[in-house]
């Protein structure tokens, strides 16, 4: 059996072989990241790149960042409003390195932000394209915007019945839900909660699922809301998604996002009606239904207004009435003067009634005149009274 050479030994050729090839080379690659472990204390990061046919993995490799590289990792979320985490896909400049103990890897010298933001924003053009060839009820507008089922819905006139999609025990949840219990006005809201995942590779099935079932109890609710806290880019992943983001143009009652800040604005959040925040969300539902206390306010003022106008109009005209029935009443008319002529026991007002030789009463102010009827003729006198 020939001599066995010390591990060692070994390792200074396979060492010797890697460093005459690679010295002083670096290259571009483009690959998946995984298992990323930052040391920001140390300022070193560990991952994994990995290249994928369909679902397998086909190559794999270590890669690192030392203290001297590491500002690229902090570059890379400042730019990028993402953190570097396992699930991205990057292009970046290494070198190979191998060292006898921890065996090959990559040293990573530098990131192309450029990529990864284009990559992203690629991604989510195509899907925006494919919402409007491939769902009727979506238009894209001259302005940019987008006119869905969803947004066109008119909004109740009160917003009082609340579905709350939301993470469980998240800022986005307790921010929102402090508003709305908290609002000066005193207003009383029904929220019932739609706890999921909102974050992760399954997060835009478990919200359409949640969806599904609002959607089963959709009579119960004025509206839906949508809330997270902020985050970065990849954190909105799910809301990117094309089933989700067409299952919500589509949906049957208002709803209202309030997942990100104001430097995110997801496909989900177009579908429907944006808000920054939770509690941006959370405000304006108040305020409609404070817009909406204001508008009773005021038609009861012009309501009780426009019936005060209508009594003091009947008053008058009452008054004017009265004045007309006491200027026309028989014991002002003989206090002018003018005399009542009675014949059975009737005013007479048709001279041809009455004939020659009838017996007649006329009524002065003072005194009754009883008369016997001797001669008729007709008055030809122009006299004025």
């Amino acid at each position: 059996m020939a001599a066995a050479q010390k591990l060692s030994e070994l390792l200074n050729e396979i060492d010797a072989t890697i460093y005459n090839r690679f010295a002083g080379k670096t290259f571009w690659i483009k690959a998946e990241i995984t298992d990323v472990k930052k040391y920001a204390d140390k300022r070193w990061c560990f991952l994994k790149f990995i290249e994928k046919e369909g679902n397998m993995v086909c190559a794999e490799m270590k890669g690192v960042f030392w203290s001297n590289t590491y500002h690229h990792v902090e570059n890379f979320e400042k730019e990028t409003q993402q953190p570097f985490a396992s699930g991205l896909e990057i292009t970046c400049n290494v070198r190979v390195r191998f060292h006898k103990r921890f065996g090959l890897d990559l040293e990573v010298l530098a990131i192309d932000f450029a990529y990864v933001i284009g990559k992203m924003e690629i991604e989510r053009k195509q899907t925006l394209e494919r919402l409007v060839k491939e769902n009727e009820g979506i238009l894209l507008l001259s302005n940019g915007n987008f006119s869905t089922i969803n947004n066109r819905l008119q909004l109740p006139t009160i917003l009082q019945r609340i579905a709350l999609v939301t993470a469980p025990n998240s800022d986005g949840q307790r921010d929102f839900k402090e508003v709305i219990q908290k609002n000066k006005y005193g207003y009383a809201f029904e929220v019932k909660e739609f706890l999921t995942q909102v974050q992760g590779d399954s997060a835009a099935m478990l919200i359409l699922q949640q969806l599904e079932n609002i959607k089963q109890l959709q009579g119960q609710f004025d509206v839906v809301v949508m809330v997270r806290g902020g985050g970065s880019d990849t954190d909105f992943k799910s809301f990117n998604s094309f089933e989700l983001s067409d299952y919500v143009a589509s949906f049957p009652l208002p709803i209202l996002t309030g997942i990100g800040h104001d430097r995110n604005t997801s496909i989900v959040d177009l579908m429907a009606r944006q808000h920054k925040t939770p509690t941006e969300v959370a405000t304006f539902i108040i305020d409609k239904n404070m817009c909406f206390e204001k508008d009773m306010l005021q038609l009861k003022e012009r309501f009780f207004a426009a019936v005060k106008s209508l009594v003091e109009t009947a008053q008058n005209k009452l008054a004017y009435n009265a004045r007309i029935v006491k200027s026309s009443s028989p014991k002002t008319i003989l206090n002018k003067g003018f005399a009542i002529v009675m014949h059975n026991s009737k005013i007479v007002t048709d001279p041809a009634l009455i004939h020659e030789t009838d017996e007649v009463q006329v009524i002065l102010r003072d005194e009754i005149l009883h008369s016997i009827i001797t001669k008729k003729e007709i008055n030809e006198t122009d006299t004025e009274f």
